[in-house]
């Protein structure tokens, strides 16, 4: 299927305008500011809901559709990649970028929403009129409607290779993750078919917003009269808002009193912060805190015992949200911009430090489905000497009997498992803590003494916690 050049129209056939749809627009806006501007959507798309309502007066409804489109699209990304490529007569890398992005939010309407086949091909041509023009708006018309002669498991069954002759292709197209990311997440998970397909199909859904109540500050029963809030699953300061809503109509959240953080992230917060040591407990280290949750709810746990937080985070501009999110917070506490690999602080000067090492993402693909495809295998090298040094400084930081926490939110055993062990052998002087009692409550940590959640299992982002005592 070719894109038609633009051909004249007939004499006398009046000329219709394309009229401009503003939910399926902003859905084509947002996509491209994902791929020209590496954006996140979840960074792109609230600023645009927002213009859209003073604009254009978007109701909830509206914002529902548009968030869907956006977020549906980059998701199965891969599985309608697949699928226009076997309606085209040419290499996928030859379709214009915006025209595939057209397509891509096409694919999705007709193959992953209940939206009627005719609208869903008509409002995608009306786009492609008002975002490409005429010409290439024939040619969407036309890969539509062969898209539309087949559902999704239909299709999935001719451009997907046979289980049998390749599992991790195979998967890879059905679960729309690129195939080394499947490879890695399944030796990371272990286990037999059953267990990836649910990962990869948990990574597909739409996560809840969790809120947590910063203690001292709110109370989980506060948040829990909000309209369809329910109780966290295993953090006692988290709260569900069920059926979505808006996190910044809250009270407490506007106020900073509560946050938005996944339920995995207080997991490890919390751990740190129940991990006992013997003598002082004064002093607690943050020393990758953008763009500060975690920082927020251990400063607030310091708070209560009496302790101080330090937060630290390389970049400024982080490090400003990190002083955000702290501020009101009710015991000591001070933010610095500083590099965690060339501390400022003296060695040995903390009793507890957590240190959440910048990583590939691949355990929140949920909340930024596009990082799967912007991530590349060649990553791992780049944040692998980084990992070990932000985690051998940790050591350096905190005192004899003080205990570090090293976080990722990936399940990549190059960035959990493989960091650590390298790390001890390069220090005697400390040791692996059991970390499953310090999760009170939550099922299938495994076998230790590490733990890795997951969010088929937990229904939390992938968060890694090693926790490691000094010992000498």
């Amino acid at each position: 299927m070719s894109e038609q050049p633009r051909r004249p129209r007939k004499p006398g056939k009046p000329y219709r305008r394309p009229q401009k749809d503003p939910v399926r627009f902003l859905a084509f806006e947002a996509l491209r500011a994902v791929d020209e501007r590496d954006a996140y959507a979840n960074l792109v798309l609230p600023p645009l809901l927002r213009k859209a309502r003073e604009k254009d007066g978007f109701e909830a409804r509206d914002a529902a559709l548009a968030t869907e489109l956006v977020y549906g699209t980059l998701r199965r990304q891969g599985t309608y990649d697949a699928i226009i490529a076997e309606c085209v007569d040419r290499p996928l890398r030859e379709v214009d970028p915006p025209v595939l992005d057209v397509l891509s939010l096409g694919a999705h309407q007709l193959l992953g929403t209940r939206i009627p086949t005719h609208a869903a091909v008509s409002a995608s041509v009306e786009l492609a009129r008002v975002v490409l023009g005429d010409g290439r708006a024939k040619f969407v018309n036309a890969v539509l409607r062969k898209i539309a002669q087949d559902d999704l498991d239909g299709w999935i069954a001719k451009v997907a290779p046979p289980y049998d002759d390749d599992p991790e292709d195979h998967l890879a197209v059905v679960h729309s993750h690129p195939r080394w990311v499947v490879s890695a997440l399944w030796d990371s998970l272990g286990g037999g078919r059953a267990g990836i397909e649910r990962l990869l199909e948990a990574d597909n859904e739409r996560p809840e917003v969790t809120l947590v109540a910063r203690p001292g500050r709110a109370t989980a029963d506060e948040l829990l009269r909000e309209e369809s809030a329910v109780p966290g699953r295993w953090s006692p300061y988290a709260v569900r808002l069920a059926e979505g809503g808006e996190p910044g109509a809250v009270d407490a959240v506007r106020e900073g009193r509560a946050g938005v953080q996944d339920e995995g992230s207080q997991l490890v917060a919390l751990a740190l912060a129940n991990v006992p040591v013997e003598g002082r407990d004064e002093k607690w280290l943050d020393g990758c805190a953008g763009p500060g949750g975690k920082a927020a709810l251990l400063a607030a746990l310091a708070a209560e015992r009496g302790a101080m937080l330090l937060a630290s985070e390389k970049q400024p501009h982080r490090a400003g949200l990190v002083a955000k999110a702290l501020a009101g917070n009710p015991g000591p506490y001070q933010v610095i911009a500083a590099d965690g690999t060339r501390p400022p602080w003296q060695p040995g000067s903390f009793d507890r430090v957590l240190m959440d090492v910048p990583c590939t993402g691949l355990g929140a693909l949920r909340r930024r489905p596009e990082a799967r495809w912007r991530r590349r295998p060649e990553d791992l090298e780049g944040f692998g000497p980084l990992q070990r040094e932000l985690l051998s400084t940790a050591l350096d930081s905190v005192r004899v009997g003080g205990v570090v926490g090293y976080a990722t939110c990936s399940p990549h055993l190059a960035e959990t498992r493989a960091v650590v062990e390298d790390v001890l052998k390069q220090w005697p002087g400390a040791e692996l803590v059991d970390a499953r009692p310090l999760f009170p409550g939550v099922p299938e940590l495994g076998e230790g003494p590490d733990v890795q959640l997951w969010p088929h299992v937990h229904g939390t982002d992938a968060m890694y916690l090693a926790v490691l005592r000094r010992t000498g």
